[in-house]
This record gives structure tokens, C-alpha cells and sequence, in this order.
């Protein structure tokens, strides 16, 4: 008895691969129609442009066998994306929705003055915004998008921010647009950034310059 199941057991899957195999000739033999609109919308129309011309010159062919590596590489290799999706309108278009990274900050490197992404990446300062932060010091932009989260989860408005300063020892200064410098733990950065805080939004203070909070639980003034 189950000799006979595993002999019909066999003889259903040959028959699935044969049928398989029968449907996959016939569609490859199927003639679809090329690509013919590819729209890219997100960047901004100089930059859409470039993107786009670098996605056609991948010569794809039809709808139904695009590569969607060489696409994704595509779009993925350019800095001012954050995230993206791709739609595919058939029977011959695609349609690729990009939103742009917001720049947050600007750093030097290699000499050249970069803008820093909100994706993690650089992008050359064609946009001469110099109201946005600089960076002084050598983080790895990780540790930046990082201490970030910690400003954005605190109660200090980013865009109160004028510079921001990174030591070897891995800790960070901010000095704000009304010139107070206020000193970060390196151990704590949250914390101290809090008890910081408390002091900057008191008037009784307001005279001070340098709000030092490198020393847990502890602050220390200087006019």
C-alpha cells in the first residue's frame, strides 16, 4: 500500500516539472513589449534626470524579466537617496518614487567641505547651505546620526545648534547659535544632556557661557 502511494506520489511530481518546464518554453517564446517610460520622481529635476539616464543606459528589455538588482544598484549608488520604491505599470512602464535624504549637518573630509544625510552619506556641498550645523572633529557618520537621535529625543531644538564638536575621546560639545558651549559626557551623553538643559532654560542663568556636564550628575558654570 505504500509502495502505491510512493510510486503516485512520483509520478505527480515528474508530471509537475514536466508541465513546468512545458509553460516556462512557451513564455520565454512569448514576445512582450519593451519598456517604453520610465519615470523617476523624488530628487528634483537635474537629478532625476542624471538618475535616469543612468537607469536606461541598463538597455532593459521588458517588464516581465527585469533585473532588479541592476536598477536597485543604481539607485542605491546615489547619495541623495533615503529610501525608494519601485512600481511597475504594465505593460511597458516603470515608475520609481524616491524620497530624498534631509541633510543635517556639514563636515570636512579629504579637504572638501561634504553635506551629511540623514541616510548616513556624503554629498558634495552644491547647495551652499550654511545654515546648517558643522562639524568639527572625525567622527564616522554612524556616531553622528546617532548623537542625532539623542538631540531630537531631547528638549534642545536642532536648529538652536551652531556647531557641534567631536574629540578622539568620543564625546561631543555643541556650542548653540546664542554662543553657549555646553560639554557632553562621553558615558552618559544622554544624562548630561538633560542636566544640561535644565540650566540653559533657566533665567537665573541665562549670563552663562560654558555649561560643563562631563562628570555625572554634575554640572559646572563659567561665565
Amino acid at each position: 500500500m505504500h509502495q502505491r502511494k510512493g510510486k503516485k506520489i512520483l509520478i505527480y511530481f515528474f508530471l509537475l516539472l514536466l508541465v513546468g518546464s512545458i509553460n516556462n518554453i512557451a513564455l520565454k517564446n512569448l514576445k512582450f513589449k519593451d519598456i517604453k517610460d520610465i519615470n523617476v520622481i523624488g530628487l528634483g529635476n537635474e537629478d532625476n534626470s542624471i538618475l535616469l539616464k543612468k537607469i536606461k543606459n541598463l538597455n532593459l528589455e521588458n517588464i516581465f524579466f527585469i533585473n532588479k538588482n541592476e536598477i536597485t544598484d543604481q539607485i542605491s549608488s546615489n547619495n541623495l537617496v533615503e529610501k525608494y520604491e519601485i512600481f511597475k505599470r504594465y505593460p511597458s512602464s516603470l515608475d520609481i518614487d524616491i524620497k530624498k535624504t534631509k541633510f543635517l549637518a556639514r563636515i570636512t573630509s579629504k579637504g572638501k567641505i561634504f553635506l551629511v544625510g540623514s541616510n548616513g552619506k556624503l554629498s558634495k556641498n552644491n547647495f551652499l547651505n550654511n545654515q546648517l550645523p558643522f562639524i568639527f572633529g572625525k567622527p564616522d557618520i554612524d556616531q553622528f546620526i546617532k548623537f542625532k537621535k539623542n538631540i531630537d529625543q531631547s528638549e534642545i531644538s536642532y536648529d538652536e545648534i551652531k556647531n557641534l564638536y567631536f574629540f578622539s575621546s568620543k564625546r561631543w560639545d555643541l556650542e548653540l547659535k546664542n554662543n553657549v558651549m555646553i560639554k557632553l559626557s562621553r558615558d552618559y551623553t544622554e544624562e548630561s544632556l538633560k542636566l544640561a538643559l535644565e540650566f540653559l532654560h533657566n533665567n537665573e542663568f541665562r549670563h552663562i557661557k560654558i555649561i560643563d556636564a562631563r562628570v555625572k550628575n554634575q554640572i559646572i558654570l563659567n561665565d
